[in-house]
This record gives C-alpha cells, sequence and structure tokens, in this order.
C-alpha cells in the first residue's frame, strides 16, 4: 500500500484525486489546496485529511509519494521539496518553465532514487504508443518529416485574469497546448537541434499567445512542424495529432486510430500491411481499473504507482524525458523574438552573482543530461 497525498484540487487535481484515491494499492492520506471550499466538501464526504500549506502535509501525514497538480510556476519549488524529503512525485504538465530547474531535479530525483513522472496522458493512448512501437522498429525508413498538431475551442473570448492567462505563471497555449506534441515529438524522436521560424499569435488574449507555428530540426534530414490552436471552435474538444513520413510510408495518428501506409514491397510488421491498415486505439489500450474522462488518465496513474512499488526509477515521462520536452518549449518561446534558436542555450531564470553566459549554461546542461544518462 502506498501513502499519496495530492496537492492542488483544481480540474486536473481533483480528476487525479478520484482516479487514485480508488486504486487498490494506494491510501490517499491527506489533500492540499488553497480553496477551504473544495477542502471543506472533501473532508465532508471523503474523510480525507485536507491542508491549505503543503509542506504540513508533507511532515505530518506519513506520505510516500505526492501528485502535484499546480498551476505551473509552483512546480518547481514543490517538487523540490517533496524530493528533499525522500518522497517519489506525479507532477502534473508542463515539469517546469524553467529548463535548468527541469535538468536539476531530474538530477535530484536520480541521485536519491526516487521515482518520478510528469502527466503526459498521451504516453499511455493506445494509438500513440503504437506508433512510437512501429517507429523504433524502423517500418518507415528513414523518417525525413513530422508534422504535430493540437486544435481545440479553449479561448473563443477575451478571458479574465487567471493563471492560465498570465504568462509568467505558465499559461498560454504553448505551455498549456502546445506541450502535448512536443512531448510527443522528443518521444518519438528525441529532442531537436534547433527551432526557428516560430509564430506565437493572439487571437483573443492580450498576455498569452493563442497559437503557435514552429519549426523543428533533428539534424540528419529530419525535419518537423508543430501547428497548435486553442482559439479553434471547429473542433469540439482538444485534438492532438501526428503525421510522420518516411522512406518506407507514412503514419498519421491520433487519440482514435492509427493509419499507416505502407509502399510496395515494404516488408510489413505482423499485423499491418503494403497499402493502407486502420487500428483503432480500443483494439490497442489494455483496460483500466476506474474510468475517469478517459483511460489514458488512469494508466498514468497506474503506471506511477506501479513504478513506486517496485522501485523502477526510469519510466514513460520521467522527471528526464519532461526536461527535453522543457528544453524545447522554453527554446520556441524565446524563438519568437530571436530566429533559429539552439535547444537549451537561451536565457533562464536562473542568476548568480555572475550571470554565466548561454555557452556555460548549455556546457552544464549538457553535463547533467550526460550524467543522467550515464
Amino acid at each position: 500500500m502506498v501513502n499519496v497525498g495530492v496537492i492542488g484540487l483544481g480540474k486536473m487535481g481533483l480528476s487525479h484525486f478520484s482516479i487514485i484515491n480508488a486504486h487498490d494499492n494506494v491510501k490517499v492520506v491527506g489533500v492540499c489546496d488553497s480553496s477551504s471550499y473544495v477542502l471543506d466538501v472533501l473532508s465532508k464526504y471523503t474523510g480525507v485529511d485536507t491542508f491549505s500549506d503543503y509542506e504540513k502535509m508533507l511532515e505530518s501525514t506519513g506520505v510516500e509519494a505526492v501528485v502535484i497538480s499546480t498551476p505551473s510556476k509552483f512546480h518547481a519549488p514543490m517538487v523540490r521539496a517533496c524530493l528533499e524529503r525522500g518522497l517519489h512525485v506525479f507532477c502534473e504538465k508542463p515539469f517546469c518553465l524553467d529548463p535548468a530547474d527541469s535538468l536539476a531535479l531530474a538530477k535530484l530525483a536520480s541521485d536519491r532514487g526516487l521515482v518520478s513522472q510528469v502527466g503526459y496522458h498521451n504516453r499511455h493512448v493506445g494509438a500513440f504508443a503504437e506508433a512510437k512501437r512501429l517507429l523504433d522498429l524502423g517500418v518507415l525508413g528513414k523518417v525525413s518529416h513530422v508534422l504535430a498538431e493540437a486544435y481545440g475551442p479553449v479561448v473563443l473570448k477575451p478571458k479574465g485574469s487567471t493563471w492560465r492567462s498570465r504568462k509568467e505563471e505558465g499559461g498560454g497555449a504553448l505551455y498549456d497546448y502546445a506541450a502535448h506534441p512536443v512531448d510527443l515529438l522528443t518521444w518519438y524522436f528525441g529532442r531537436p537541434e534547433t527551432v526557428s521560424g516560430t509564430y506565437l499569435g493572439h487571437v483573443f488574449s492580450e498576455d498569452t499567445e493563442d497559437e503557435v507555428f514552429t519549426t523543428l530540426d533533428w539534424g540528419g534530414g529530419l525535419s518537423g512542424q508543430l501547428s497548435v490552436s486553442w482559439s479553434d471552435e471547429s473542433h469540439r474538444k482538444m485534438t492532438t495529432r501526428v503525421t510522420v513520413w518516411g522512406t518506407n510510408g507514412k503514419i498519421y495518428v491520433d487519440r482514435q486510430e492509427i493509419q499507416v501506409y505502407l509502399r510496395d514491397g515494404v516488408e510489413a510488421p505482423e499485423g499491418y500491411d503494403t497499402g493502407w491498415t486502420v487500428r483503432y486505439t480500443t483494439e490497442l489500450s489494455d483496460e483500466v481499473d476506474f474510468y475517469v474522462r478517459g483511460e489514458e488518465y488512469s494508466a498514468q496513474l497506474a503506471t506511477f504507482v506501479k513504478r513506486v512499488e517496485e522501485g523502477a526509477i526510469r519510466g514513460a515521462a520521467d522527471f528526464v524525458e519532461a526536461a527535453a520536452a522543457d528544453e524545447v518549449l522554453y527554446a520556441i518561446a524565446n524563438n519568437d523574438r530571436a530566429g533559429v534558436r539552439p535547444v537549451a542555450t537561451g536565457e533562464t531564470t536562473d542568476t548568480t552573482p555572475r550571470r554565466r553566459s548561454w555557452r556555460e549554461r548549455r556546457a552544464a546542461r549538457r553535463a547533467v543530461r550526460a550524467e543522467l544518462k550515464g
């Protein structure tokens, strides 16, 4: 039995609470939020211990693992506080707004032997996972181009002031929306070398972007494009999809299905033929014990709990992998005014008595990545 605490009880936090509270091998020993109303309701109807100060929850409940679902700007200090107490951490995406924090926390988790995971739920969608398997098998041959897209009707009028509408707190379509296809890109192909031609567009929002368009380059002949808008009412809900072109054919994948086209003469893997093959997420996904919003949300938390039980330090969407997505997001955020930008070489919010040059920071990050890979 794993004792779990939940920090942050907004939309995602309440979803995570309901899912993990139903897990047979989990006991939720405390929840924390700034809303006294939410805490009162949970205390009354679930009997769980409630806290308005997360550090008091960490110190007084015997918690072993923590689920963090707060606004993005709080992730770094909260994650660090948990890791320094020897606690396993599941953190909502994006991991950190400053990739220097992401890499430092990934190293801290690794050094302490702690399980870490970030809430990139598409990793647990059957169709996206099947695309990863086929790419790893080399089914497409040499991959030349990839298009990652995400569209949805989130912001369709000027919004009031919340953390999602404030850029410095992690709001905007880039960190809140584009993070998902960016994570798929880094999962499939690793961290790109550069981003260029970025456009962060405003449709309804004044302080944050509603659209994100950019070009990525991995070197070796692989290029990619990212196209994202959360102000697209032609979609009923968020739609994320990836299209990959290679010398052997093409893969098109979204949450519902994977479509694979293989040229004549290509050796097709089991379950596929030359020409078009369509497989559906329903046939590619395992059943989950408790359903809220989608199987993938339950699956990711079940994976986290299993890794904690088994002591599996490395795993899908752990802090090391999430740091790669954070580096790309940061490069995109700064590329809008900087032209071609090497990933992970931009300014950070980290300051020291003598501010290090971007070359020194790049070298430091490369050293951390090399140590984590080792």
